[in-house]
């Protein structure tokens, strides 16, 4: 997903390449160090809802995108396939530490 974003963010127009599209990196960089801490970690529930949270937030981002016209609606499309994806996934990480 992140590589797919870095190809759909190199398309935004240069006004906002430091602005949203930098917001939108760092989201996905915050999601990559929390999968890892998540990893790692022996008491996972506050990581995992801070990546929650994190998805969360990168999911308003596109959508945020797509509203103001830099990311083309199939773009965005297949990008938030890839965030709802993300999302399953993580819900059923959350419900199997639960247990």
């Amino acid at each position: 997903m992140t590589r797919y974003g870095y190809q759909a963010l190199a398309q935004y127009p240069k006004s906002e390449k430091f602005a949203l599209a930098a917001d939108i990196k760092r989201c996905l960089h915050r999601i990559l160090e929390k999968v890892i801490e998540a990893n790692k970690k022996y008491y996972k529930k506050t990581t995992l809802q801070e990546l929650d949270v994190e998805v969360a937030k990168l999911r308003a981002f596109l959508r945020l995108s797509q509203e103001l016209g830099f990311l083309p609606f199939k773009k965005y499309e297949i990008w938030s396939k890839m965030v709802v994806e993300i999302g399953k996934m993580l819900g059923g990480w959350i419900k199997s530490i639960q247990r």
